[in-house]
């Protein structure tokens, strides 16, 4: 991951329920607040993302801009055991802060995904909670929602060279499913939800679980197109992901 810039800031804190630190954008933000990671605090300002994720996230309208606020919450069995706490495994290692420097480093070799605003963590002995800040991408649809609704007409080549760009860069992606590639009514896409990612060298390996997760959440979601359709569009998507990837740029 890459090391500490003077364009980010880091502000420890400590109240009733733990301590903790902000590592935020200080280009977009002077000071970070504990409160802004609580979706009360907001009030109106706040309204939470109906769509996708795990009902832990929300559109903030913020005075340094619109942003989501995105919880991190554990999915699956583990969930019965805690939604929301994770081992300590020192600053760094939370995942609010991975995400946050994942992100940036992903921004410096120009792929395009949210540009995290700040990133916190709250300490409470042997565990942490934590939450993120990103910019509100304006206009955008998620691939699967396109697919849906425009089925061979949905963005299949661009959302194939943003993958293959994003592989280029190094990014494995955690999740890499229909709902975190988004795109404008333009075409212009975005990677987005970069929690648990990795920067790391580009391998067949990887790549290929990535492709096929992707695949899988689109047969998923597919309603009422049968699988042939979805086939004959991911074979698009694979093609403009293939010239791409053996064009190396």
């Amino acid at each position: 991951m890459t090391g500490f810039d003077s364009a980010e800031g880091l502000t420890p804190f400590r109240d009733g329920s733990g301590y903790g630190a902000i590592l935020f954008d200080t280009n977009r933000i002077r000071q970070a607040e504990p409160e802004w990671f609580t979706p009360s605090w907001w009030q109106q300002q706040a309204r939470p993302v109906e769509s996708g994720g795990r009902g832990g996230a929300w559109f903030v309208d913020a005075p340094f801009g619109q942003a989501v606020l995105r919880r991190y919450l554990r999915g699956g069995l583990v969930a019965y055991l805690s939604r929301d706490r994770y081992v300590w495994r020192g600053a760094m290692s939370t995942r609010s802060f991975a995400e946050f420097r994942l992100s940036r480093a992903m921004i410096e070799r120009g792929v395009p995904v949210p540009p995290p605003i700040a990133a916190i963590y709250r300490r409470e002995g042997l565990f942490y909670r934590c939450a993120i800040l990103i910019e509100r991408l304006p206009d955008v649809r998620t691939l699967a929602d396109r697919a849906i609704v425009a089925g061979d007409g949905a963005p299949w080549e661009e959302a194939g060279r943003l993958v293959a760009r994003a592989h280029r860069a190094g990014l494995d992606h955690a999740d890499l499913n229909a709902h975190n590639l988004m795109f404008d009514s333009r075409g212009r896409g975005w990677v987005i939800d970069l929690d648990r990612g990795r920067l790391v060298i580009p391998a067949t390996g990887w790549r290929e679980r990535n492709l096929a997760r992707l695949k899988r959440s689109l047969l998923k979601v597919r309603g009422n197109r049968d699988v042939a359709a979805v086939e004959r569009d991911f074979d698009r998507l694979r093609r403009a992901y293939d010239t791409v990837w053996e064009r190396g740029y």
